[in-house]
């Protein structure tokens, strides 16, 4: 499909090109497509809704709603396949809240699959997180530029305009990721309780956890599930797609994505020294001088 000179990817689940009855109807009435927990998308605001799914970034279509990742609970799935054996019976919760043992909010499972027996009581679980990404400079302004004249603007150039949006993958990895593992992962592997991690390609691609040795999916402690959006020309939309899965131990996974990569200690030095030679330049004579009155 052809790149446009703009962002948006996808706008409330449809491609800004698509003008088909389904289309206008899901614009018009700012409906989300992926299950979310009401009809209507909720991103940002719930009367003034950011309706943006992805973006556009080197050509490909990055995720930056974490509910886009719900297509046909395609998540949940691979999720169960690494949980549970083969023939569970199992349902899956939304927004669980996790406590510490002071009984304070560790934050929310994104979604929590249970295990349950013949007589529906739950004897396994799992715990699923979604990783959407930041997004550093403003979307808002192309979205509202668009849908207020989606025909006229759906080939703007949006090229020359401040602030182009990108994904921050730094600030999704050191703000999101790393906490969520740090504090919520702790608490589940404590009790040898699986984690899966469903995030997009690009994203992954950034995790320094691509050195890790990986182990077999009935070994690991944390599942990568690695998702892209995939154009069907058939559907004239993006489609959600699994493109790898790999399993790797809890603990070495945490160090290695909350351990920063030291730079050179030279190039410290040398910022050492701007600074200083900056502040001795600007600095204001303290020398005295002989008293005028004597």
């Amino acid at each position: 499909m052809k790149i446009p000179k703009h962002p948006l990817a996808e706008v409330f689940g449809q491609l800004t090109t698509d003008f088909s009855e389904r289309a206008v109807f899901y614009r018009q009435n700012k409906l989300c497509p992926f299950n979310n927990k009401a009809p209507n998308c909720t991103k940002d605001k719930a009367k003034n809704p950011l309706g943006v799914c992805s973006i556009f970034h080197n050509h490909s279509p990055v995720i930056t709603c974490p509910i886009r990742f719900r297509e046909d609970w395609l998540i949940v799935r691979d999720a169960a396949e690494f949980f549970f054996d083969e023939g569970a019976s199992w349902s899956s919760l939304t927004e669980v809240r996790l406590n510490d043992a002071q009984g304070k909010s560790a934050g929310s499972i994104d979604v929590v699959l249970v295990a349950y027996d013949e007589k529906e009581r739950i004897y396994d679980f799992g715990a699923l997180e979604i990783q959407a990404v930041y997004i550093s400079g403003n979307i808002r302004e192309p979205f509202e530029n668009y849908i207020k004249a989606p025909i006229n603007n759906q080939d703007m150039d949006w090229t020359s305009q401040p602030n182009y949006p990108r994904p921050d993958y730094l600030s999704s990895s050191r703000k999101r990721l790393a906490p969520q593992l740090l504090f919520k992962g702790g608490i589940l592997n404590s009790w040898n309780k699986k984690i899966a991690v469903a995030l997009n390609k690009g994203f992954y691609g950034t995790l320094p956890i691509s050195g890790l040795d990986a182990v077999s999916k009935r070994d690991g402690d944390i599942g990568w599930f690695v998702y892209e959006l995939a154009h069907s020309s058939e559907l004239k939309r993006f489609k959600l797609e699994k493109v790898d899965e790999v399993f790797t131990k809890f603990q070495p996974s945490l160090i290695k994505i909350t351990t920063p990569q030291p730079g050179g200690i030279g190039d410290f030095l040398n910022i050492l020294q701007q600074k200083l030679d900056d502040q001795l330049e600007s600095a204001p004579d303290n020398q005295s001088i002989e008293n005028p009155l004597v």
